[in-house]
Protein backbone atom coordinates (compact mmCIF):
# COMPACT_ATOMS: atom_id res chain seq x y z
CA UNK A 1 0.00 0.00 0.00
CA UNK A 2 1.10 3.19 -0.95
CA UNK A 3 0.92 6.15 1.72
CA UNK A 4 1.65 10.17 1.11
CA UNK A 5 1.92 11.74 -1.95
CA UNK A 6 1.86 9.71 -4.99
CA UNK A 7 4.57 10.12 -7.38
CA UNK A 8 4.07 12.75 -10.40
CA UNK A 9 3.91 12.01 -13.14
CA UNK A 10 6.75 14.33 -15.61
CA UNK A 11 5.93 15.69 -18.92
CA UNK A 12 7.11 12.96 -20.84
CA UNK A 13 4.93 10.45 -19.03
CA UNK A 14 1.74 12.09 -19.78
CA UNK A 15 2.49 12.52 -23.01
CA UNK A 16 2.81 9.00 -23.32
CA UNK A 17 0.08 8.27 -21.82
CA UNK A 18 -2.27 10.53 -24.16
CA UNK A 19 -0.51 9.39 -27.24
CA UNK A 20 -1.01 5.48 -26.21
CA UNK A 21 -4.81 6.10 -25.13
CA UNK A 22 -5.96 4.15 -27.95
CA UNK A 23 -5.37 0.11 -28.30
CA UNK A 24 -1.94 -0.44 -29.69
CA UNK A 25 -1.12 -4.28 -30.94
CA UNK A 26 1.96 -6.30 -29.48
CA UNK A 27 4.01 -5.56 -32.90
CA UNK A 28 3.38 -1.62 -32.18
CA UNK A 29 4.69 -1.89 -28.64
CA UNK A 30 7.84 -3.86 -29.56
CA UNK A 31 8.88 -1.19 -32.29
CA UNK A 32 7.96 1.44 -29.48
CA UNK A 33 10.31 -0.02 -26.98
CA UNK A 34 13.01 -0.63 -29.68
CA UNK A 35 12.98 2.77 -30.43
CA UNK A 36 13.05 4.23 -27.21
CA UNK A 37 15.54 1.79 -25.86
CA UNK A 38 17.90 3.31 -29.30
CA UNK A 39 17.00 6.62 -27.91
CA UNK A 40 18.18 6.38 -25.03
CA UNK A 41 21.33 3.92 -25.86
CA UNK A 42 22.03 7.29 -28.38
CA UNK A 43 21.97 9.67 -25.48
CA UNK A 44 24.64 7.09 -23.50
CA UNK A 45 27.30 7.40 -26.27
CA UNK A 46 26.76 10.77 -26.47
CA UNK A 47 27.60 11.11 -22.99
CA UNK A 48 30.28 8.76 -22.65
CA UNK A 49 31.97 10.47 -25.85
CA UNK A 50 31.67 13.98 -24.12
CA UNK A 51 33.09 12.25 -21.11
CA UNK A 52 36.03 10.67 -23.18
CA UNK A 53 37.11 13.97 -25.22
CA UNK A 54 36.57 15.65 -21.45
CA UNK A 55 39.05 13.52 -20.37
CA UNK A 56 41.64 13.26 -22.81
CA UNK A 57 40.66 9.25 -23.09
CA UNK A 58 41.58 6.98 -26.23
CA UNK A 59 41.94 4.01 -27.51
CA UNK A 60 45.19 3.70 -25.73
CA UNK A 61 43.60 3.94 -22.38
CA UNK A 62 41.56 1.17 -23.09
CA UNK A 63 44.08 -0.96 -23.54
CA UNK A 64 46.21 -0.04 -20.53
CA UNK A 65 43.15 -0.81 -18.59
CA UNK A 66 42.69 -4.38 -20.21
CA UNK A 67 46.21 -5.22 -19.52
CA UNK A 68 46.33 -3.67 -16.24
CA UNK A 69 46.22 -5.77 -12.61
CA UNK A 70 43.79 -3.27 -10.22
CA UNK A 71 42.73 -6.13 -8.28
CA UNK A 72 42.38 -4.74 -4.32
CA UNK A 73 44.75 -6.69 -2.10
CA UNK A 74 42.72 -9.16 0.38
CA UNK A 75 43.05 -8.10 4.38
Amino acid sequence: MVTGNPTKLNSIQLHLLKVFEKNTNENDLLEIKALLSKYYAQKVDEESDKIWEEKGLDDSTINELLNSHVRSAYK
